[in-house]
C-alpha cells in the first residue's frame, strides 16, 4: 500500500505542470481531471498486479521433503552417538621420533619408546636424563565429559609415561576424574595426574624445543596420585591434592601423605603467572622428606614469547655425602616467530646445589658417611664415602683432577645449560625441530664414556619430527 501511494503522488506531481498550462476553462479542467483519474486507475491496477505476482523460485531452495529426511538422519546419528558413549568425547595423540647425539655418552641414534627403568638393550641403562627426557614418545589421550559436567581422562604413553620410572612397566601417564560440586567452578579431582610445576609441558607438540629445562628434569616431581580440589574464581585457578608423590602406592610402614598445590593468575590476554609446591614430611615416603617450590610466568605479544621459572627445594639424605641436599635454580626462554610457520627459540638454565657435595630432587638416598665435626655440619674425612656423583647429568661433587676421586671438601657443581632451537610447522599436524644444547659445570662432573675421565661440558644435538592429531 505504501508503494501504491508513492507512485500516485509521483504521477500527480509529474502531471501538475501540464494541467496548469493546458486547462483554460472549468470544462477543460474537468476533462483533464477525468483523464488523470483513468491514468491513475490504470497505474494502480499495474501496481497491484506486481504485488500479487508469485515470487520467482530462489536459487538453491531446499525441498521440504529432502530437508525433513536429512533432519531425521542427523537426529538418528546423534542418538546413536549418545547411545555408544561418544558424546562429549575427544581423542588425540602424538608421536615424535627423535635423533640425538650426546658427546659424553659417545652415542648417536634415534631415541624412541626407550625405557626410563634402567633396562635398555645390550646392557645399556636407559635412565631418565637430560638427553633421555620426555621426547621419543607415543601418546594417546582420551577425554570424556558427561552431561553432568564430570570430566574423565586417560592418557597412555608406553615406556615414557610420568609414572614409568617409578611404577615400572606402567604405560599410564594420567588417569583422573574431575567432578563438579554445585558448579563447574568448584571441583573434586582424584586419580593419577602428572606434575603441575613450571612453564614447560611434557608433550613435544606443546613446546618449541626438544629437550626440557634443568628445573623440569631435576627439581620437580613426576606425578601425584590422590584426591583434592580445584577452584576457578575470576582470573585465578587453584588446585591441590593430598596423597602419594611419585608413588602409585606407599611402601610398608609409610602412612603420612604428601601435599601438592598450584595456583595460576591470568593477568590479561598476553601475560600471567603461577606457583606450585610439593611437600612430604615422612622419612618413609619415597625419597624421604622434601620441600619443593617454584614460581613461573609468561608474556606473549605479537611474534614474541617469553617464559621464566625460579625454583628452590631440599631433600633429606639426597646429597652426595648422605646429608640434606638443597638447591636453587632458574630457567628463562625466549621465542620469536620469523614467519607464521618458522620459530627460533633460546633457553638458559642454571642450578646451584653446592651443599654437602651436591644433589637434587630424586637422587638416591645415601647413608651418612665419613667423619664429621662435633656439630655434624662439616665433613672432615670422606675416605669411606662411595662415589655417588651423577656423571651423566653432571650433578654431585666436583672430581679431583678429572680422575673420579671425590674431594672430601668438594662442593656440589653449579650446572648450566644453553639450548638454541628452530621449529617449522610443515603442515597442520607436523612440526620439524632442531636443537643444539651445551651443558656446563664449574668443575669436571660429566663422565666421558670414551675416555673414562670427567669433563666440564657436554654437547648435544637433537632432531625430531612431531606428528599430532
Amino acid at each position: 500500500m505504501n508503494l501504491q501511494r508513492k507512485l500516485i503522488v509521483v504521477a500527480m506531481a509529474c502531471a501538475m505542470p501540464w494541467i496548469s498550462a493546458q486547462a483554460q476553462t472549468a470544462a477543460d479542467l474537468q476533462k483533464e481531471i477525468e483523464l488523470l483519474k483513468t491514468q491513475l486507475k490504470s497505474l494502480q491496477d499495474r501496481v497491484e498486479a506486481v504485488a500479487n505476482k508469485p515470487a520467482a523460485p530462489t536459487v538453491g531452495a531446499v525441498d521440504p521433503e529432502e530437508f525433513n529426511r536429512i533432519k531425521i538422519k542427523v537426529e538418528s546419528a546423534e542418538d546413536n552417538t549418545i547411545a555408544a558413549g561418544f558424546a562429549g568425547m575427544k581423542i588425540s595423540g602424538m608421536i615424535d621420533p627423535t635423533f640425538v647425539y650426546s658427546q659424553r655418552q659417545n652415542q648417536a641414534g634415534f631415541v624412541f619408546l626407550n625405557n626410563f627403568n634402567g633396562q635398555g638393550n645390550s646392557g645399556v641403562g636407559d635412565s631418565y636424563a637430560f638427553d633421555n627426557s620426555y621426547f621419543g614418545q607415543a601418546m594417546l589421550d582420551i577425554q570424556k565429559e558427561t552431561e553432568s559436567g564430570t570430566k574423565w581422562r586417560l592418557t597412555l604413553a608406553p615406556h615414557k609415561s610420568a609414572s614409568s620410572g617409578y611404577n615400572l612397566g606402567s604405560i599410564v601417564h594420567e588417569a583422573s576424574v574431575s567432578v563438579p560440586l554445585g558448579s563447574p567452578a568448584t571441583r573434586l579431582i582424584a586419580g593419577q595426574v602428572p606434575d603441575w610445576s613450571g612453564y614447560e609441558y611434557i608433550w613435544s607438540h606443546q613446546q618449541p624445543l626438544i629437550s626440557h629445562n634443568l628445573l623440569f628434569d631435576f627439581t620437580i616431581p613426576s606425578f601425584y596420585s590422590g584426591a583434592g580440589m580445584e577452584f576457578t574464581r575470576g582470573k585465578w585457578i587453584s588446585k591441590f591434592m593430598v596423597g602419594n608423590i611419585n608413588e602409585a602406592r606407599k611402601g610398608t610402614g609409610a602412612k603420612t601423605p604428601g601435599v601438592t598445590y598450584r595456583a595460576d593468575y591470568a593477568k590479561g590476554e598476553f601475560s600471567g603467572f603461577g606457583f606450585a609446591g610439593s611437600h612430604s614430611t615422612s622419612d618413609k615416603n619415597l625419597g624421604g622428606k622434601f620441600n619443593l617450590f617454584e614460581v613461573d610466568g609468561y608474556f606473549t605479544r605479537g611474534d614474541w614469547i617469553l617464559q621464566g621459572q625460579l625454583g628452590l627445594g631440599n631433600q633429606k639424605a639426597a646429597a652426595a655425602n648422605g646429608s640434606k641436599a638443597s638447591w636453587t635454580g632458574l630457567s628463562a626462554l625466549a621465542g620469536y616467530k620469523v614467519t607464521p610457520r618458522f620459530q627460533t627459540t633460546a633457553r638458559f638454565d642454571m642450578i646451584r646445589n653446592k651443599k654437602n657435595g651436591g644433589g637434587v630432587f630424586g637422587a638416591p638416598s645415601q647413608e651418612r658417611c665419613g667423619v664429621w665435626d662435633v656439630n655434624g655440619d662439616t665433613i672432615i674425612d670422606a675416605s669411606d664415602c662411595e662415589q655417588v656423583a651423577d656423571g651423566r647429568n653432571g650433578f654431585g661433587p666436583i672430581m679431583e683432577n678429572s680422575t673420579g676421586i671425590w674431594l672430601p671438601t668438594a662442593d656440589g657443581a653449579t650446572r648450566t645449560a644453553l639450548s638454541l632451537g628452530m621449529s617449522y610447522l610443515f603442515n597442520q599436524n607436523t612440526t620439524l625441530k632442531a636443537e643444539y644444547r651445551i651443558d656446563r659445570a664449574n668443575g669436571p662432573v660429566f663422565l666421558d664414556a670414551k675416555t673414562g675421565d670427567y669433563k666440564k661440558s657436554n654437547n648435544m644435538i637433537g632432531l625430531s619430527a612431531v606428528v599430532s592429531f
